[in-house]
Parts: structure tokens; C-alpha cells; sequence
């Protein structure tokens, strides 16, 4: 019995490492394609989002990728991938949760599993390969607090729906930082993926009250004293704040009542010019030195439980305890339908109240 074990056991390690070897010899072997592509380009990966400029130069400094971005919403990324074609000027995307299924379903992406896989939780990731989350984010609330002019910063959906504030969401049909901004209070107000009526239903009575702001909530608007409340991804709240020339005029917090944790995958286009360097891309972003790069962005990264952050990017995120009563998205599917009705039901059930 024991050598039965003992050749089982040897059995067991030397397939290890084959493994671990053909895996090594792989990414030797994309590493040298991509070095020879020379260049990755990009779409809504701005250098400002999530500390992409992190990476960037971490892989032109490795890699000598050359890189560009054309920022744009999640939307708009899949449906670059769709027309452009054989003619394709991007080579990798960074979209919504939602959007990773929608990419899909429409033929525009092409697999590649990175060698940290197995530490991606099975909920954020496509079991082929297409898609997988490298960041979480949780909508919050960034304020501006020399606008409220002595009021209390707010601190749930409730302190929105019956203070005075001005309310900047930003474009619900393009955008899956505001979509999410909505089913967030539609979580919070006792709604899910298949109802957002609640917050609907608050959104149009803050547009009644003529405090719901057209102003995208982005570093320029609030530079510009344009927001009192931006509903933004956690990590885009906190940048924004370190990015202040007073960064102590303005506070950043996950509403108390409920919000949504969701977050944001690549895609690779299968048309893709550089679809090499694309693959490197992600197998570096799913590194210990890529996630930490996002981190140091304020994006908790997907795989966090792995990983032992430097305490300065700890400092970056906010409070464990303000997560208590946080929701991933649990139907994916009904969310996806839910998403695309918003433009319109947000047009007709929200906009038309503005004052």
C-alpha cells in the first residue's frame, strides 16, 4: 500500500511540474510573440482609471510594448470590436461585468486564461476564457463637501432622497458605472437585478425637486465645483479625491443602506492586429505586480485573498467595515436585460421630471 502510494504521490508531483514547466515555457513563448508585435493598443483603459498608467509602463518598461488608448464607455468598446473587423485599431478592451456576456454573444472576443486562473473566483469569470474580472468596484458617493453648504455629508440613499443635494449619476446608457449607480439604490430601496423601480422612482423625484445634475461626475466637473455628490465606482471616488488640490474638501463612502460590488473585465477583440501582446496584457494583469497596480489605483483587486498588498496601498482602500452591507449582482442574465430597458426607461420615468 505505502509504494502504491508513494508511486501515486510521485505520479502526482511529476505531473506538477510538467505543468508548472509547460506553463513557464508558454509564457516564455508569449512573452517572445509579443515582443515581436512590439505594441498593445487599447479602449477605455485611460491611464487615469484604476492606475492603467501603472501597467503601461510597467510593460513597455518590460516588454517594450508600445501603447495607446482611446477612452470610451463599455458600450461603445464592443461595438468598436463589431465594425472595425479585420480593419481593428484595438487589440484589448476593459468593460462593465455586464458587457463580458454581451461581447461574447456577439462574436468579438477570443479566449486567453492567465496562469493565475485558478484564483479568480468562479463568479467573475467566463469558463472558456473570454472574459474575467481583474478589479472590483462598489458604487459610492463622492462629495464635495465646501458645496453642501453646512450640511451633513450624506451617507446612504435615504440622506439623497430627502436632503437637498445635487445628484450626478452621469450617462445611464452608456456608462456601467451609472447603470450600476442605479440598481445600487434599487438594492438599497428593496429592489434587485429585475426590478429597479425604487430607484427609479427616487431618481425622478430628486429630478422633480430640480436636483438631479446632467454633469458627468469626472475629475474636470468636480475641479470645476460642478458636483456636490458624484455616484461613482469606489476606486474612481477615490482617485478623483487624491487627484484634489484639496483633497480634505471632499469625502468618499459606500452608502450605509446597500450598494452593488461588481466590477470590470477585459476582453481581447479576435480581430485584434496584436493579439500576442493583448494576451501578455492580461497574464500581467492578473500578476502579483498587475493587481497591485490596481490597487494602488483604490481597485480592490480580483485576487486580493492571494495577495499581500504594501500597507501605503492598503491605506488607498477604503474601510473593510464599510462594505457590510454590499450585494454582488446575483442574476446576471436578468441584469443584462434589465440594463439594456434603462436608457429608455430612464428617459421616459426619470429625465422627463427635470426641471
Amino acid at each position: 500500500m505505502k509504494q502504491l502510494f508513494l508511486a501515486s504521490l510521485l505520479g502526482s508531483t511529476i505531473a506538477m511540474c510538467t505543468a508548472a514547466m509547460a506553463a513557464d515555457t508558454d509564457l516564455k513563448t508569449l512573452e517572445a510573440a509579443a515582443k515581436a508585435e512590439g505594441a498593445v493598443n487599447s479602449v477605455g483603459m485611460p491611464d487615469d482609471w484604476a492606475n492603467w498608467k501603472g501597467t503601461w509602463d510597467d510593460l513597455a518598461k518590460t516588454y517594450g510594448l508600445k501603447h495607446i488608448d482611446t477612452d470610451m464607455s463599455s458600450a461603445q468598446e464592443v461595438a468598436k470590436f463589431a465594425a472595425e473587423k479585420d480593419n481593428a485599431s484595438a487589440d484589448i478592451g476593459d468593460v462593465g461585468a455586464a458587457f463580458g456576456p454581451i461581447a461574447v454573444k456577439q462574436g468579438v472576443t477570443q479566449p486567453y486564461k492567465p496562469t493565475t486562473w485558478a484564483q479568480v473566483p468562479d463568479w467573475a469569470k467566463d469558463k472558456d476564457g473570454n472574459w474575467a474580472l481583474a478589479y472590483t468596484g462598489t458604487i459610492a458617493f463622492i462629495v464635495n463637501k465646501k458645496l453642501l453648504h453646512g450640511s451633513e455629508a450624506p451617507k446612504s440613499w435615504a440622506d439623497l432622497k430627502t436632503g437637498k443635494y445635487k445628484v450626478s449619476i452621469g450617462d445611464v446608457s452608456t456608462a456601467a458605472q451609472a447603470a450600476n449607480g442605479v440598481l445600487a439604490a434599487a438594492l438599497a430601496n428593496g429592489g434587485d437585478e429585475k426590478n429597479i423601480q425604487p430607484a427609479l422612482l427616487m431618481f425622478a423625484d430628486i429630478a422633480k425637486q430640480g436636483r438631479l445634475s446632467l454633469a458627468n461626475p469626472t475629475i474636470a466637473t468636480m475641479e470645476k465645483g460642478e458636483v456636490e455628490v458624484g455616484v461613482v465606482w469606489d476606486f474612481n471616488g477615490l482617485s478623483y479625491k487624491a487627484k484634489m488640490a484639496n483633497p480634505d474638501d471632499y469625502v468618499v463612502l459606500i452608502p450605509s443602506d446597500g450598494s452593488v460590488i461588481s466590477g470590470y473585465t477585459t476582453i481581447i477583440n479576435k480581430y485584434a492586429k496584436h493579439p500576442n501582446a493583448a494576451k501578455l496584457t492580461r497574464e500581467y494583469i492578473f500578476s502579483d505586480a498587475g493587481q497591485t497596480n490596481l490597487a494602488r489605483g483604490n481597485a480592490r483587486p480580483i485576487r486580493a485573498e492571494h495577495l499581500t498588498l504594501p500597507a501605503d496601498v492598503q491605506a488607498k482602500l477604503l474601510p473593510n467595515e464599510q462594505y457590510k452591507k454590499v450585494t454582488p449582482i446575483k442574476d446576471a442574465d436578468a441584469w443584462e436585460k434589465t440594463s439594456k430597458a434603462l436608457p429608455q426607461k430612464w428617459q421616459e420615468e426619470v429625465i422627463i421630471n427635470m426641471q
